[in-house]
């Protein structure tokens, strides 16, 4: 009898045992969930972080990250695949309506652009206009595909705000772009108004010249216009770089009149582009380096030419003597705040050699809304930025916009009126032309003409007195 009631026992625990083994503990799987949603919030957090332009992270973490672990050049390249890659950070605020401004006939939503220099063969384009820039100059671009000089060629002057470069236009060459800028049109809506597919925005292109080409030779630039002509808006020429020998001598007004005419030709030449619907407007790029004499004379070259504006400036070859920085003896283009001073004050010499009609871009050491409106009360109509924006990481555009903001509604005025209010008073006056027989001590028709007016009026007067006195 007791056996039977032991088998008895084991026969009614196994069941018990065998429910244990099959039913899990929740314990473990509500853990799991936690972590889970943990990870997902956290992640999405992060990512709204991340893409946010003006977060700190990108401010005080990853561009310090990248300046501090990579040299100037590869830190350059990084940035420019994290923009192309569409994973870029993005400016999310709209722009302040005191930003608004006017351009050639074009309306844009804010005055801050960036440079040629930083996307040299258009390969982030849209990641950098999603940063907030209205304004994207892509180049220098090359006809033919050159290394640019040898490494090491790029210097930062971190003490200085400064940075140095020799690159000499390494470029992918013409076609290479061109088929990046085709590859951004969408294919079933060939007609945007602008090149830049986008509203109030403007895509520039800077053309260069191979450094193999003759030095007094027009044939890359125009070679540029025609390439170029029907996917940009503004075409920038730029005879500036002092990397490229020989460059800075087609600024001497026998050449430089030359490249104007040549240029402006091949722009007026070009049928008009279906993307566009309109011509892209001409500038030309100078150097910061050139004395008062030399301004004077290109002011005069392009008033008698049909370029539509001027951007000053480009790199500096002076070195200041407050420059600190390890690096200030390297040899190539100093850029970045050491450049401010000599920026304005190219600028303001020429705002007063040329008409209100020619519109001025303003370009070296802006880093702060200060800065840039230093530069619109000097005569500018739209500033670009550059080493600052190196520096300052991708938040800048937008740090600059809110710091612009911030002065214009204390001063109680919007950018426009500030450009309008400076460039009235510091352009220079229409000239007044004479007649030939002023030489000869002849007084002119019109002038006869309202002498003849002044007469009658007196003899109006002494008819009306005269009947009086008979009535």
């Amino acid at each position: 009898m007791l056996a039977p009631r032991r088998g008895l026992r084991l026969a009614v625990r196994l069941p018990s045992r065998s429910r244990s083994l099959s039913t899990p503990s929740p314990r473990p799987a509500v853990r799991t969930g936690i972590y889970a949603t943990a990870f997902v919030v956290s992640t999405g957090l992060f990512a709204v972080y991340y893409f946010d332009a003006r977060s700190a992270l990108h401010r005080y973490i990853l561009t310090p990250a990248l300046r501090h672990t990579l040299d100037a050049e590869l830190g350059h390249k990084v940035a420019v695949k994290v923009l192309k890659s569409g994973f870029g950070p993005r400016d999310p605020c709209p722009d302040d309506p005191r930003l608004k401004s006017e351009f050639l006939g074009k309306q844009i939503s804010n005055p801050i652009g960036l440079a040629a220099g930083f996307d040299k063969d258009g390969e982030a384009i849209d990641g950098l206009f999603n940063l907030g820039f209205s304004w994207v100059e892509i180049g220098s671009v090359t006809p033919k595909p050159q290394p640019g000089n040898p490494k090491p060629r790029v210097f930062r002057l971190s003490e200085d705000s400064g940075l140095i470069n020799r690159y000499g236009f390494p470029s992918d060459g013409h076609a290479s772009v061109l088929a990046r800028l085709r590859a951004r049109i969408p294919p079933f809506q060939q007609t945007h108004g602008n090149a830049a597919l986008r509203p109030e925005s403007v895509l520039a292109v800077n053309l260069g010249k191979n450094k193999e080409s003759p030095a007094d030779s027009i044939d890359d630039f125009i070679a540029g216009v025609r390439t170029f002509g029907p996917y940009s808006d503004v075409l920038v020429v730029n005879v500036s770089s002092p990397n490229t020998p020989g460059l800075r001598g087609l600024q001497n007004r026998d050449l430089l009149e030359k490249l104007l005419d040549g240029v402006t030709k091949a722009r007026d030449e070009l049928p008009v582009p279906d993307l566009t619907s309109t011509r892209p407007k001409l500038l030309l790029k100078l150097s910061p380096d050139l004395d008062e004499a030399q301004i004077i004379d290109i002011a005069n070259v392009i008033k008698n030419s049909k370029i539509d504006g001027v951007i000053v400036s480009n790199t500096t070859i002076q070195r200041p003597k407050s420059l600190i920085s390890i690096n200030k003896a390297e040899l190539g283009g100093l850029s970045g705040a050491p450049v401010k001073t000599y920026s304005l004050k190219a600028l303001r010499t020429l705002r007063s050699h040329l008409p209100s009609s020619i519109p001025l871009i303003g370009c070296g050491g802006i880093s702060t809304g200060t800065d840039a409106l230093e530069y619109a009360k000097a005569g500018a109509s739209l500033v670009q930025v550059y080493t600052g924006f190196g520096y300052d990481g991708v938040g800048a555009c937008r740090r600059i916009k809110d710091e612009l903001s911030e002065e214009l509604k204390k001063e109680g005025v919007t950018w426009s009126q500030v450009v309008k209010k400076a460039v009235d008073e510091l352009s220079l006056k229409s000239e007044v032309k004479t007649s030939p027989n002023d030489e000869k001590g002849e007084e002119p028709i019109s002038q006869l003409i309202a002498d003849a007016e002044h007469l009658r009026a007196l003899l109006e007067t002494l008819d009306k007195r005269l009947e009086t006195a008979q009535a």
